[in-house]
Formats: structure tokens, sequence, C-alpha cells
């Protein structure tokens, strides 16, 4: 009776699957732009997703007891959007009609990605070209120790290897214009930002300058961009290739090809952009993102005024000029001998925690998120070193987007006792207060508690040589 329960239950769910693909191949009304997108987030930071689109949220989309969430939109344009579960973030296009489910761990957030449904397709292969994507540039460093030949020949042969794959998923898929436009867009500009990246990458490297060497048609590839299709103002390969590309434009007028000062590196990149990008949406966007880098970057506060004055003047986006401003004041918090804003914090036994309070010597603070376990265990790694090399400071480690459970769960998986631990309660406080905006930042605070240099990277080679000043300034 069992087994025939089992066959029973086995054939109504495959008549409910067929129901349920032959749906996909109902027709729709012309008018009709209805869609659905549901999910399940395994190991949910938050209660919720954001669902957005140009950087605006258009609907919360709560979960359920069961970490689902549901949502029928009765009007959706067809389009990229973005989905946010802080602190990451992901793509989803939709087409007319896409019925979407979406499936993610945040453990291992863009490689845990899962679509089913309609739409799926086009959606898994866009994840499939970010992950190759992500482990290529885990790797491409080595690739930049190349003389020009064979780092030339070794990228163009890759390109060419991965449009083949690109142009197989289209036939067999079939998306269209608009879909192709990001598909393209990720993959070309890939392989573009290693070709700006790599006359300095080979300096830094190899101690070897070859610009001369690159053939006369080495940077053709940069007439194939169109720097003023709004539909990738805030998109990431988009925005991540103009990044490189204005770094390797303004390098490459460089007549000794070093980093010399930058207020005038970055306003040369200010008039690039202006040169360059004629759409006022990009540009803004652009501007932006320099001025930010800029005052993260340089910590010439009297240099300021000039660049911000440039940066007005060619910027058109008030409600940014407000943001601009307001980071330039948290970071003038952070300056030499200030004393970090205090943020929530608590320690393994569960008691809050106050930074200006548990410090007691010369100290240096760094931070990890749980998405990344490589970088974690990297950094404690790093700590350890450094600790080992100068046990006259104090080394403490911030977690910054874990529930207590999952913290002392990892705790107990590695085992760090010299390093100091603590979990931010709130991440977008410390993100806002101490701008936390990468994994390898680090700060160092002198014995009395105030900041000796808020903006420190923690795989800087130089690092010990900073340490070892910051023990002379107890």
């Amino acid at each position: 009776m069992s087994s025939c329960i089992k066959n029973t239950s086995f054939i109504l769910t495959s008549l409910s699957l067929l129901t349920l693909f032959c749906s996909c191949k109902q027709s729709f009304d012309e008018k009709d732009y209805s869609a659905y997108f549901q999910g399940e987030i395994i190991s949910p930071q938050e209660n919720y997703v954001l669902f957005c689109k140009d950087n605006v949220v258009l609907d919360t989309l709560y979960l359920d007891k069961n970490n689902r969430f549901f949502k029928k939109f009765d009007s959706l344009a067809p389009g990229m959007y973005i989905y946010k579960h802080n602190p990451e973030y992901q793509y989803v296009y939709f087409d007319k009609n896409d019925s979407l489910n979406l499936r993610l761990n945040t453990r291992d957030f863009d490689h845990s990605i899962i679509y089913s449904g309609r739409g799926d397709q086009k959606n898994n292969f866009l994840m499939d070209l970010n992950t190759k994507n992500l482990l290529d540039r885990q790797r491409m460093y080595s690739q930049f120790d190349d003389d020009v030949k064979d780092f030339v020949r070794k990228n163009d042969s890759a390109h060419a290897a991965r449009i083949a794959y690109y142009l197989r998923k289209k036939t067999e898929i079939g998306w269209d214009k608009d879909f192709d436009l990001y598909a393209k867009t990720m993959l070309d500009l890939h392989y573009f930002s290693k070709k700006e990246i790599y006359p300095m990458a080979h300096l830094i490297r190899e101690k070897k300058d070859v610009r001369k060497q690159l053939p006369p048609d080495y940077y053709h590839f940069r007439s194939k961009v169109d720097f003023n299709n709004e539909k990738l103002s805030d998109f990431s390969s988009f925005t991540r290739y103009l990044s490189v590309m204005l770094n390797s434009v303004v390098d490459e007028n460089e007549i000794e090809f070093v980093r010399t000062n930058s207020l005038d590196k970055n306003l040369a990149k200010l008039n690039v952009v202006d040169t360059l990008i004629k759409n006022q949406k990009i540009k803004n966007a652009v501007l932006n993102n320099i001025a930010f880098l800029y005052l993260l970057d340089d910590q010439n506060i009297n240099q300021d005024e000039k660049f911000l004055a440039r940066y007005f003047e060619l910027s058109t986006d008030k409600s940014q000029h407000n943001e601009i401003i307001q980071i330039q004041t948290a970071i003038r918090n952070l300056k030499k001998e200030k004393r970090l804003p205090e943020i929530g914090l608590i320690n393994t036994t569960g008691e809050s925690v106050s930074i200006n309070k548990i410090i007691k010597k010369p100290s240096l603070i760094f931070v990890w998120t749980k998405n990344s376990l490589g970088h974690f265990e990297a950094a404690h790694k790093k700590a350890a070193e450094l600790l080992a090399a100068n046990p006259e400071i104090e080394i403490f480690s911030i977690n910054l987007d874990t529930s207590q459970e999952e913290w002392l769960r990892i705790m107990n998986q590695y085992h760090f006792p010299q390093i100091k631990e603590l979990r931010a309660l709130n991440f977008q406080e410390i993100k806002d207060k101490w701008i936390i905006t990468k994994v390898h930042r680090c700060i160092l605070l002198n014995a009395d508690g105030t900041i000796n240099n808020a903006f420190v990277n923690l795989f800087d080679t130089t690092l010990s040589k900073k340490i070892k000043t910051l023990n002379q300034s107890k």
C-alpha cells in the first residue's frame, strides 16, 4: 500500500510539474506586463530583500518563517534590476511576463545563486559568466608577469574562447537585444580591463616599463565601448571598467609612469570624464565615484577644496553633492589624533564594548565578512604574524555581518586566540562612521586610543614600518 502511495505521489508530482512547465509557454496579452519574483534565502542576514532599479528601491520583499519571499508585479518593465540582501547584491533580468524563482546561500552569495522558472536560462548564464570572471580575477595577476607578446596572445585567446561560449549560449537560449547588451558588456569589459591594467601591473611586478613595446593598436578596444549608454550607468561590469580605464589613461600620459600628486591625478580624471562622457547621468555617476575614492585615499584635507570645486563644477547631481560633503565630514572625523566614533560592538561573551575604553596599547583594527572566509583566514594569519613581530601592540578583529550564533561558530572553527574578536551590531553604522568600504582596510591607534592612521591596507608591504612608528608614539 505504501508503495502505491509513493507511486501515486510521484505521478501527481510529475503531473504538477508538467502543468507548471506547460504554463511557462502560456500566451499573454500584449498589454500584460505582470511578472513574478520569488525565492529562498539560506542563512539570511535580514528578514527582507530589497528590489531596486537605478539605485532606487522599488519594493521590499519580506521573508516568511521559511526564509522565502514572493512578489507578483502587476506591471514590470523588461530590463535589468538589482536585489539586495545586505551587505550583498546581485543582478536579475526580467523579460515581459517572466516568473523567476531564486535560491541563494548568503555564506557563498555569488557562487550559490540558482534561478528556475520562466526566464531562468539567461539569468543563470549571466551568473555563470560572473563566476568565470570572478575566478579569473583571482588568478589574473600572474598573467601580468608575461612580456607584452605573451600577455596579448593569452588574453586575446581567452577572450575568443569566452566569446565562442557566449555565442553558443545566445543561440541556445535566444535572448533579445536588450539582454545581450548586459551579457556582452560583462564578457568584453572583463578582458578590456585586463588590458588596461597590464602596463602598470607589469611595472609594479617586474619593474619594467613596457608602454613603448605595446602594439600600435593595443588600445583600439576602447572604441568598442559605448561610454554614453544610460542602461549601463549602474551596471558593475561597466562602472568597474570605467574606474580601471581612467587610471590607465592618466597613468599612460605620465612621463615617469609613477603615481605622483593624488590631487593632480584625480583632477585629470575629472577632466577626462568631462571630455569622454556626454550623457550627464553617466557622467554624474562616474564623477561621484572619483570623488568618493579620492576623499578616501587622499588624506591631505587642505587639498580637498580645490578638488571639490572642480567636482561641483562638472557634476549636476545636487543630491550626491550633499552625500560627498557628508563623506568628507566623516573622513575628517577619522583624521590623525582624533578618536574613533563610537559604534555598536559586542564581544564573544555577549557584552557591549566601547572601542574608546578598551584601547590600552598601540592597536591595529581590521575587519572581515563571512562572505569571504578566505579573506578572513588570510587576514587573521597576517594579523598573527604582525603580532608576533610586534608583541607590544594589540590587534582587534571586527566582523561586519554575522549573527552572534554564526559568529561564535566561525570563531570555534578557526583558532586565533591572540587576536581580540569583536562583532559590529550594525553594518550600516560602521560603514558610515568608519568609512568601511574595503575588507582589506585596517586602522592604527595610538596607546591612548587616538587615531594614528585610519586608512591602511592590512596587506600593505609597508605596514610593519608603520607599526614600528606606532610603537614609538606610545
